[in-house]
Formats: C-alpha cells, structure tokens, sequence
C-alpha cells in the first residue's frame, strides 16, 4: 500500500489553486490572459494507475472586454496580434497598451519598454513641420453672363472700371509666409473672359483666358500655365497654377463656392494620434498632419507557446514560433483603438467556482491520504 496516488493529487490540486489564485488575483490587470491547468494520469505499466501529474498550464489568448478610458496614449488590439516592445535589451510581446510619450520620444510602458516599429523603437521627433509653397489653387466660380464688357484698358487693380469681380485667397510662399493673391475677372466678350491677378498689390505674371460655351459650361482656362510671383522676402518664386474645373457663366450673381490651396507656414508639434492601422499621426500648429511612424503588431502561430515573463509581457519560445509582423488591421492583424484599453480576460465568476472545485479536490486528496494512513496503521496493529 502506497501513498503516491494520493500525493500526486494533493500536489496536482496545489498546482491547480495556485493558478485558479493568479487568474483572481490579475483579474484587474490589464492584458492579462487567463490560464488553465491541464492534468494527465500517471500508469507506468502499472496495473492501477499511480497517480496524477500537472501536465501543463496553457493560456487563454482570448480577447478581453476593451474599456474606454478617453486618453489618447491608451492603446488596445481588437482582434489578433500583440505589441511590440524594447526593454532591458530584450523584445517583449504584450497586449498592455498604456503608454506615456518620453522626455526624449519615445512611447514607453510603465516598465521602461519602448513600443517598437518594423525594426527599432519609434522615435516622435519634436522638430517643426517645414513650410510648403502654394503651388495650386482650386477655386469654382459663377460668372454672371449679363455683365457688362469691359472696355476701359489697361487693366488697372485700383480702377473698378477695369475688371467686373475680383476675389481674394492666400497663398503661402517657400518660408512660410502668407501673401493675399487677388484673381480679377475682366468680361471681354460674349462668352469670353480673361483672368489677372495680383500678389500682395503687386501684379502676378500671367493671364488666363476663359471660354464659355452656348449653356454656361467652361470650354477653355479651366487650366493653364500658372501666375508667377517673386516675394520681396528672400523666398522662391511662388508658381501659382488656378484651376478653375466646375466654374460656370449664368445669369445668377457673381459667386465663389469653392476654395482650396495646398500650402502651409511652418508648424509645430502640438499632439499625437494612434489611428487604426497603427500609424503615429502628429497635429500641427498649421492645422497640418504627418505620419511620424507606424507601430508594429505582430502574432504567433502558436501563442500557447510563448513563455511568460511578468509584467504584462511573453516572449518569444521555439514552441510558440517566429513572430508574424503586419499592418495593423489588415488580414489577420487586430486593428488598433486609441483611448481605450483591453481588460483582463479572466471571467471572476468561473474562477471563484473554479476555486471552490480545486480546493474540494484538494480537501478530497487528504482524504485519501488519511484513509491509506487508517488503513496501514489497522495493518501495523495485526497480532
């Protein structure tokens, strides 16, 4: 008569406990994943069976609930993939995304691990956005067919006798500079119009010439060589291109309805944004965007296999794999939410029956173990 069947279970439900205990005990912590202890009897080639054995811990890489928390450096993965960290001279894989921009710009966990790109840890640079010149203007305008043509010349900026409407837009120049550029509209004919402009009260060179067709629709100008200007700053010559596409001659009033230019001054780097595909997004004080970098999701064709190491963070095993990196919301890569992050998915309730199931197994193991001791001393006692 042994004791090893019994032993076997009392250090098996022991093991059990302690795993129930840590699932309760992380079941606040954010990306934690629950685990699971798997048994497996003990025979060898034995008649009855010798017991049983802990034959692993897996874990649960099931998503956990995503909890809004409204800061824009709390990230979460919907769907497959773990971050990508730095940390200790070691690459960590973890589904924590609570992260705090550096000194220097870096996006660091409270462990001190840089969340990492295809190859290294992002760096923001904090540097200003460099200006970019105006080089188109897109604009729509209604020209009113009855106006009258002009026939007062030259065309004179100052003289309303020389152009019918005039309308105003500023452009930026190679440093950043903002000048107004004012475009006049001078009725030449019947259907026929010409386009001047001016650039700080300076005239721009260039024309365009305008052609109506019988309806009102634009036939000719709507593109054409652009108004040049050269700034008294010190800047690049400004080469302006007026696209006029939709512009229409009816009988309504002059009117603009559209108005678009693609340059900006300088800027500097007032925030980030995390979009869903990963991407580091900086806003400007120009009102201008840039992607500054793009975080790297990656997964596991076994993360079973991946091997612990605390702190919210795996690392990589020859059972879990290489890593699989990815844009993030893309095919099998989970997509990235900013101002949320991924709760723990331990389910309390399954756990605290799990508890109350490992401790009456381990409570019946000690019975087993009293009633070998029970019946040995009632065969020490034979006479």
């Amino acid at each position: 008569m042994g004791f090893s069947q019994a032993l076997s279970g009392l250090n098996s439900a022991a093991s059990n406990l302690d795993v129930v205990s840590n699932n309760i005990a992380n079941s606040q912590t954010v990306g934690f994943k629950a685990a699971k202890t798997q048994f497996a009897d003990v025979y060898a080639s034995a008649k009855i069976g010798l017991g049983v054995s802990v034959s692993g811990v897996v874990q649960n890489f099931g998503s956990g609930n995503l909890d809004t928390t409204g800061r824009g450096l709390d990230l979460a993965i919907s769907g497959e993939g773990f971050f990508k960290f730095e940390q200790a001279g070691q690459v960590i894989y973890s589904r924590n995304g609570q992260l705090t921009l550096t000194p220097d710009g870096y996006l660091e966990n409270a462990q001190g691990g840089r969340l990492m790109g295809e190859q290294a840890a992002l760096l923001i640079p904090s540097g200003q956005m460099a200006a970019k010149a105006t080089e188109e203007i897109k604009s729509v305008f209604n020209l009113k067919s009855s106006s009258d043509v002009i026939t007062a010349t030259p065309f004179n900026p100052a003289d309303p006798d020389t152009f019918n409407n005039s309308t105003t837009a500023t452009v930026y120049d190679s440093q950043g500079n903002a000048h107004q550029m004012v475009v006049y509209f001078i009725k030449t004919a019947n259907n026929a119009w010409t386009a001047q402009a001016t650039v700080d009260g300076n005239p721009a060179g260039g024309s365009r010439n305008l052609t109506f067709d019988a309806n009102g629709v634009l036939t000719t100008g709507a593109t054409g060589a652009p108004f040049t200007y050269t700034p008294t700053n010190g800047a690049a010559q400004l080469n302006l291109s007026l696209n006029l596409i939709g512009t229409t001659q009816s009988g309504n009033d002059f009117e603009q309805t559209a108005l678009t230019q693609n340059g900006y001054a300088a800027g500097s780097l007032v925030g980030i944004t995390i979009d869903k595909n990963g991407n580091v997004v900086g806003g400007y004080s120009n009102e201008q965007k840039q992607t500054l970098g793009t975080l790297s999701i990656v997964t596991f064709r076994t993360p079973e296999g991946l091997q612990p190491v605390g702190d919210n963070g795996w690392v990589e095993t020859a059972a879990s794999g290489q890593p699989l990196s990815g844009v993030a919301g893309m095919g099998r890569f989970g997509s990235v939410f900013a101002g949320v992050l991924e709760s723990s998915n331990v389910d309390l309730t399954r756990e605290l029956v799990n508890l109350i199931i490992a401790q009456r197994n381990y409570q019946a193991n000690a019975q087993s173990v009293k009633a070998q001791s029970d019946a040995l001393e009632q065969a020490v006692n034979l006479r």
